[in-house]
């Protein structure tokens, strides 16, 4: 059986043992990148999860082979990618590995870790741009009818997962900023909530009646009552809260979502981000420009924005040709 070190061969390798295992040097190495990351991007903990494993992996891999972190080179990292490949990984893993060698490869040039930069003629398979499914704007109202319904018997938590649900499909916004929302964060007199995005941007973004309708509910009742049960030591700001009283956590945000698309026949099977994909592509095909649209979901780039008009304009096409008679 090979080593756990040999990313991309067999089973997913051991990233936190792969890093302890490495000489003390690299070990610090990675230490700084770390720290970069966090505190000089200011990237999300997910983020840096994501982009410090890359660095492990490849790093391990380049001392599994003999090598130290002086070895490396263009060649290493092509073969890095190539263990990847022959491991099962996907053209858009392939991508974003390369693109997070790229970044770790940069900053070791830059402070002198290493002597150049081979990761600036790094070439990866473009990525796959798919969507996974979105709901239709009637099965959108269907869910939103659903949550309502579950919450007419004023039970806490009912009110709290309409109010998520509303919530997301109306904002837009990640869950990891809707569970990072605290209760100043809604401003129901201008009907917007304040969200802190990736790398750490802050962005205002609006929602409509529906929605404050919800929310206005949840924090005057349903909320209050989960505190009451739950308080103990002191109550979280946080604007939504688990059944112990503490911030909820985005693992039960997708509960929440998949339970309440799941009441809708013939709904695809989607979690938070299905929303958020759900309600880009419902205001693109509303009339909303792409660049407005851009802001409000807090896309770095127009680019990733303008994947959203190849689900209209696909849809456009499969409606054009079910009901033109020359199509």
């Amino acid at each position: 059986m090979p080593p756990p070190s040999h990313p991309g061969r067999g089973r997913r390798p051991d990233l936190r043992a792969l890093r302890a295992a490495l000489p003390e040097p690299v070990r610090d190495v990675v230490a700084g990148y770390e720290r970069h990351l966090g505190l000089e991007r200011g990237l999300s903990a997910h983020t840096v999860r994501a982009y410090v494993g890359d660095a492990v992996s490849l790093l391990g891999f380049v001392v599994d082979g003999g090598g130290g972190l002086a070895e490396l080179d263009l060649a290493r990292l092509r073969s890095w990618l190539a263990a990847q490949q022959s491991g099962g990984a996907s053209r858009t893993t392939l991508a974003r590995r390369a693109a997070s060698a790229r970044t770790f490869t940069a900053w070791a040039h830059r402070t002198g870790v290493l002597a150049t930069d081979p990761g600036g003629r790094l070439a990866a398979p473009r990525a796959h741009r798919t969507l996974p499914g979105v709901l239709r704007a009637g099965q959108a109202g269907e869910v939103m009818q659903a949550s309502a319904a579950g919450a007419a018997e004023r039970d806490p938590v009912a009110l709290r997962d309409r109010a998520i649900v509303e919530l997301l499909y109306a904002t837009g916004i990640r869950v990891s900023e809707l569970c990072g929302l605290d209760l100043g964060g809604a401003d129901f007199s201008r009907r917007v909530v304040t969200v802190l995005g990736k790398g750490g941007k802050e962005r205002v973004v609006p929602f409509g009646v529906p929605a404050a309708e919800a929310l206005d509910d949840w924090i005057t009742e349903g909320r209050p009552k989960i505190v009451a049960e739950t308080a103990g030591d002191g109550v979280e700001p946080a604007l939504f809260l688990g059944v112990r009283g503490k911030r909820v956590d985005p693992r039960a945000v997708r509960r929440v979502v998949h339970d309440a698309v799941s009441a809708v026949p013939g709904a695809v099977d989607m979690g938070p981000h299905g929303l958020r994909h759900s309600a880009a592509t419902h205001l693109l095909e509303g009339g909303a420009d792409l660049r407005s649209v851009q802001e409000l979901l807090g896309h770095a780039t127009l680019a990733t924005t303008q994947l959203y008009t190849h689900v209209t304009v696909d849809r456009l096409k499969a409606i054009h040709d079910r009901a033109h008679p020359r199509a």
